[in-house]
């Protein structure tokens, strides 16, 4: 009995495998047989557009998803472009480059990538200052069942200087072209770039404005003159800009009596620079080697302005969110500041957690204090604000002089200033209670705590500056 109890189990159990196994292979086979009829396909849009593209510089920037919904593999017969402006886009999908693919396998419940490049014909609108428009159809079949997604690009005409020479020039005033400088641009010295309001530059990574002439920017409240990387594909970057996208503006030596007004320096400090503004030391001004006014310094992978025993004004500036500090002065120099805000919260991006906002410093480099030079700094009206216990750093060596002296500022230091800075009127360690874009709120304590300077009539955004002002760059 307990054999052929045994032989009964084993008997089950035998022909329990064989119909699993019949039901297995029924099921692989279902699953590997390829859907030679009807089925569907998705996609992860309706339109693929890109952002805005200069002409005769690529855009890798942009993807869409073909998605399979059935349970069984299929064949995709081909994908593949169209339309008069056909021929400036190539794709990639699943992995094969070329913008006509054929017999594209795609497995049960799986989906594939294709990715887009274009590449804008500089002849296509050569004088046309703004963008225009490129189209292209991208198609698919499937099992006889077409699909069409339009593909959209917008192109922009511009001048390029390909580490080029541009004293003599002026930019912005014969059309509206934006400028897109690919390497450095030179101004050599004894020469003038003008810089006329409205202008556009495009800064490629690392590239920078190379001043060993004269630098005038002439840029107003309503059409300021932005510095910016040249990736306008801001979807790549999840429609964000990042610090250190290009390098910045050095003044030489040699650089004399340059001016900068309403200029907006964005998304800078990278390369050798380690600033948005970067001055050496100053041989030939018996002024200042650059004033800066109604200008703003944001977003810098370094420092804002980094100054070398050089001399510069400015008034109405705003210097935000630097990986260094938003002012240094190293082994000495000149330095007048009217009316200015430097602040720095950090963000995901850049990291506020060692460097204070500001340094004034009469000693070069700060690890090793050797190199030295007389400092002289005034700071009328001026905010110096962030998120570390001290944001305004003074020190100096004996052997050079040190001459620094705030009038009516407001700044954040746990410890004492250095013993020889001279202070008027200041207030210490009370939050300037900033809203939207370093603009002061009504409980601010810099409100109508400025000292009237009679060559300062507006602020920054152009407001009237009347009776008791208000310290930083923005009046309440």
């Amino acid at each position: 009995m307990y054999r052929k109890t045994i032989l009964n189990t084993k008997s089950v159990i035998f022909f329990l495998g064989i119909a699993l196994f019949f039901v297995m292979s029924n099921t692989s086979c279902k699953k590997d047989k390829v859907l030679t009829s009807g089925g569907d396909l998705k996609f992860s849009a309706d339109t693929v557009k890109f952002d805005t593209v200069f002409t005769t510089m690529g855009s890798f920037t942009t993807q869409i998803k073909i998605y399979n919904p059935q349970s069984q593999k299929i064949n995709i017969s081909r994908v593949w472009l169209d339309g008069t402006d056909a021929s400036f886009f190539h794709l990639n999908v699943n992995g094969v480059s070329g913008n006509d693919i054929s017999n594209i396998e795609l497995a049960a419940k799986d989906s594939m990538y294709v990715f887009a490049t274009v590449t804008v014909d500089p002849n296509k609108d050569p004088n046309n200052p703004n963008p225009f428009v490129i189209e292209a159809m991208m198609n698919t079949t499937m099992n006889g069942k077409s699909y069409q997604i339009p593909f959209r690009a917008l192109g922009q005409n511009a001048h390029y200087i390909y580490d080029d020479s541009v004293g003599g020039q002026t930019w912005g005033i014969a059309d509206k072209l934006p400028y897109v400088v690919i390497y450095d641009a030179i101004v050599e010295r004894g020469k003038t770039l003008t810089i006329a309001k409205g202008t556009r530059i495009y800064m490629h990574a690392g590239s920078l404005i190379y001043v060993d002439g004269t630098l005038t920017i002439n840029g107003t409240k309503k059409d300021s003159v932005i510095f910016q990387g040249d990736r306008l594909d801001r979807k790549y970057f999840g429609n964000e800009g990042y610090p250190g996208e290009w390098g910045g503006i050095y003044f030489t030596s040699w650089s004399q009596n340059s001016t900068i007004d309403y200029a907006v320096l964005k998304n800078c400090g990278g390369g050798f620079l380690q600033a948005g503004i970067r001055l050496a030391p100053d041989s030939v001004n018996i002024g200042p080697q650059l004033k800066l006014s109604n200008t703003i310094i944001d977003n810098s992978i370094g420092h804002g302005i980094m100054g070398y025993k050089s001399r510069v004004y400015a008034k109405n500036c705003l210097i935000s969110n630097c990986g260094g500090q938003s002012l240094v002065t190293y082994a000495g120099g000149q330095y007048d500041f009217d009316y200015c805000t430097f602040a720095c919260y950090g963000n995901k991006k850049l990291s506020h957690s060692d460097n204070p906002v500001m340094a004034l410093v009469n000693y070069y480099p700060i690890t090793d204090p050797t190199d030295f030079d007389n400092l002289f700094v005034h700071m009328r009206n001026c905010i110096i604000w962030g998120t570390l216990e001290t944001e305004l750093y003074t020190s100096r060596v004996t052997n050079g002089g040190y001459t620094v002296t705030l009038d009516n500022c407001l700044y954040k230091s746990k410890d004492a200033l250095q013993k020889d800075v001279v202070q008027n009127n200041c207030i210490a360690n009370q939050d300037p209670k900033f809203a939207d874009n370093y603009r002061l709120q009504s409980s601010s304590p810099a409100i109508d705590k400025g000292i009237s300077i009679p060559t300062v009539t507006d602020d920054l955004g152009g407001k009237t500056r009347s009776g008791t002002p208000d310290m930083g760059c923005y009046e309440y």
